[in-house]
């Protein structure tokens, strides 16, 4: 079976997770595209604009972040039929049972919580990855 490349857009207001998560992504073979946003304002407009192309995106999303949190990012992809089937991976440090609730009722594809040690981190990272570098996406 072969990988496609994928096009990550990571919601992420924290400097430090975001370092985070490009270290784990480097030891990746997959090919893969990395975007950055700060937060879900961000976010929507850059998924409403034309900076990422629009085939083969995967959300890696935060849930606590200002202006508007990833609760209410996910609320408004899944209003919007052009975002609406996206896969969303939400990865955050919540562990409020009623965040992942929510999460789940509002079709995310996963709820991984970010691990404090960076090695299992990056395994997750890599099977992420290669998981949906795998699947066919619409």
């Amino acid at each position: 079976m072969e990988a496609k490349a994928l096009n990550i857009i990571l919601v992420e207001n924290d400097d430090v997770d975001v370092m985070g998560v490009q270290r784990a992504l480097r030891g990746i073979t997959a090919a893969f595209s990395l975007w950055i946003v700060h937060d879900g304002v961000e976010a929507l407009a850059m998924l409403g604009g034309n900076q990422v192309p629009a085939k083969r995106r995967l959300v890696l999303l935060d849930l606590l972040m200002p202006r508007m949190n990833g609760i209410e990012l996910l609320r408004q992809m899944r209003a919007d039929p052009a975002l609406k089937s996206m896969p969303v991976v939400v990865l955050t440090s919540s562990t409020d049972e009623r965040d992942k609730a929510e999460a789940y009722r509002l079709n995310v594809a996963g709820y991984l919580l970010k691990p404090v040690d960076s090695a299992p981190f990056a395994e997750v990272m890599d099977a992420l990855i290669r998981y949906w570098s795998l699947t066919e996406m619409l």
